[in-house]
């Protein structure tokens, strides 16, 4: 199965909400009106877009449809697809990581699937014949090391951890020297995602980008930032806590397999002006795929 029918497949409860009511709307399309605008709009704040993105993307259409004279439902649902991509076009969609070793920090609060996000790539990386190496720097959560020594396990690559208590930074630390050590390609750090406290969270998340900064000066480093697609605008205050605590590369958007609504990206996207690198559609590890704005967009869409 290729690439856009994954993603359709994985987002076809995402899109279900969205399509039928515009479905019906695009059927009956024969030029546009401002009832029709005034319709559309309505249905993507619905769809978690947001307010003021939605009225962005509505206005830019109704401009679009003024230049161009739109007179089939065909014509106008393609016209929304751009504008819709275009709003995800923050930066580079691509995963930058050219050194050896490079650095993955990946974020988020708890349950969102962070864990799994891990384990994913490592098995991503490593099926492309990488060295990869985890590091468990979410030392508040019990059961946060063994579920990572569970995946490196699954995808045959090493593991860094300590017991629960643990300074995290000190574990990155540790990671970092036996990344170097063992000539690692790449290394995947998690944190914790403790949101209840956010002067603690960023303290901490500040203190382990010093030690990179320190022991990896000159590698490349991705923070990405992992959202449950299905907490809608939640995931917005999410990000701008995280944003406040971090410098976010890049977007991992997980389980798009279930009821999520999907809108939310755009909004998280276009205010914080920071690019969506993966999206989720699955429980497998190449259900983990990389993110393309316009092939997302038809998919919402189902075009």
């Amino acid at each position: 199965m290729n690439f856009i029918s994954r993603l359709k497949e994985g987002l076809a409860k995402t899109s279900k909400n969205m399509s039928q009511k515009l479905g019906g709307m695009f059927a009956a399309f024969t030029g546009a009106n401002e009832e029709f605008f005034e319709e559309l709009e309505e249905i993507l704040i619905l769809s978690d877009l947001g307010a003021q993105t939605a009225t962005r993307a509505v206005d830019e259409l109704r401009e679009k449809t003024k230049q161009e004279g739109y007179r089939t439902g065909e014509e106008i649902k393609a016209a929304l697809a751009e504008i819709l991509a275009g709003l995800l076009e923050v930066g580079d969609s691509a995963l930058k990581l050219t050194t050896k070793p490079s650095v993955i920090l990946v974020i988020g609060v708890n349950g969102v699937g962070k864990t799994t996000t891990i384990g994913k790539l490592a098995q991503k990386f490593s099926n492309e014949g990488k060295k990869v190496l985890l590091c468990a720097g979410d030392t508040f959560r019990a059961a946060a090391g063994e579920q990572l020594s569970i995946w490196a396990s699954r995808a045959g690559v090493d593991i860094v951890r300590r017991d629960e208590g643990a300074d995290p930074a000190s574990v990155i630390f540790d990671g970092l020297s036996a990344a170097k050590a063992r000539g690692a390609d790449i290394i995947i750090c998690d944190t914790a995602g403790r949101l209840h406290n956010k002067s603690n969270l960023m303290n901490e998340l500040n203190k382990i980008s010093r030690v990179i900064d320190r022991e990896l000066p000159d590698a490349d480093r991705e923070t990405l930032l992992v959202l449950d697609a299905t907490t809608g605008q939640n995931g917005l205050i999410q990000a701008k806590v995280f944003k406040e605590a971090a410098d976010i590369t890049g977007i991992v958007l997980t389980k798009l397999d279930g009821t999520a609504k999907g809108g939310i990206v755009y909004t998280i996207a276009s205010d914080l002006n920071v690019p969506v690198k993966l999206v989720g559609v699955g429980e497998k590890a190449e259900d983990l795929i990389d993110f393309n704005s316009r092939e997302f967009s038809e998919a919402v869409l189902s075009i």
